[in-house]
């Protein structure tokens, strides 16, 4: 993701235009990869531009090596790109991360192909804010660069966004396949293990054919307590009784 900030550009009556333009980028949420550039442009054309990574000016124009090399040994205009750097997560923080909105994660069985032995997963995030997102596949906690993935974006259209990442691969015994999410809204990457011991076609089967199975059992155990208490009723006999006897 990147963030830009402009300083006031100084246009001047002979047409002359310079700026100062700041950006910081970066692609995880701990902005652990943040990437600060402060760039000084003349009439479009970059001349002059502190890079965080490399941690000094570089000069585009064989003019400007001078400024540069000029601006590196000078201790308070580098210790001001650190202010700046600093200033820029603390925006990044305070106006991105606050208001983000944590994504709904689902992880789903699409195709399961008994003949082929291939499986067809599905990740799918809902309602996450903002758009910037990242969703990979892990194997074994590791990421997976040779099976096949396909990724599509879009808009809720109310103001939240989702995304839906495809795994076609082979499966293998032991293994772990998980989908992982990297979003402004998490402390951490969420991550989802699927469960491999049935696909959901058939662990839908076995619950229907539990389900019928009780039910049977239930029948069957009902008829034959009927069937006992009739019999015994059936084979109860009246037995006279002599009261001359008992008197």
């Amino acid at each position: 993701m990147k963030i830009q900030g402009t300083d006031a550009g100084i246009q001047k009556s002979d047409g002359y235009y310079a700026f100062i333009l700041q950006e910081c980028i970066y692609s995880y949420p701990d902005l652990s990869d943040l990437v600060f550039l402060e760039s000084y442009s003349f009439n479009k054309t970059v001349q002059l531009q502190f890079n965080s990574t490399v941690g000094k000016f570089v000069a585009f124009t064989e003019k400007d090596m001078q400024h540069a090399k000029a601006w590196n040994e000078d201790p308070n205009i580098m210790q001001l790109m650190k202010v700046n750097m600093e200033l820029c997560k603390h925006y990044i923080q305070l106006i991105l991360l606050s208001n983000s909105v944590k994504p709904k994660v689902k992880l789903s069985l699409v195709k399961w192909d008994q003949d082929n032995h291939s499986t067809i997963l599905m990740c799918s995030a809902y309602d996450f804010y903002p758009e910037q997102i990242k969703v990979s596949w892990l194997r074994d906690g590791k990421p997976m660069t040779s099976d096949m993935t396909s990724t599509l974006e879009m808009a809720d259209g109310d103001w939240y966004y989702q995304i839906h990442t495809h795994l076609e691969y082979t499966p293998k015994s032991g293994e772990t396949i998980s989908c992982m999410v990297e979003h402004a809204s998490l402390i951490k990457p969420l991550i989802y293990d699927w469960d491999p011991s049935l696909p959901e076609p058939e662990r839908n089967k076995i619950a229907i054919g539990a389900a019928g199975l009780v039910l049977g059992i239930i029948i069957t155990t009902a008829g034959l307590f009927y069937y006992k208490k009739k019999s015994a009723l059936m084979g109860m006999r009246a037995i006279p009784i002599d009261h001359s006897v008992l008197m």
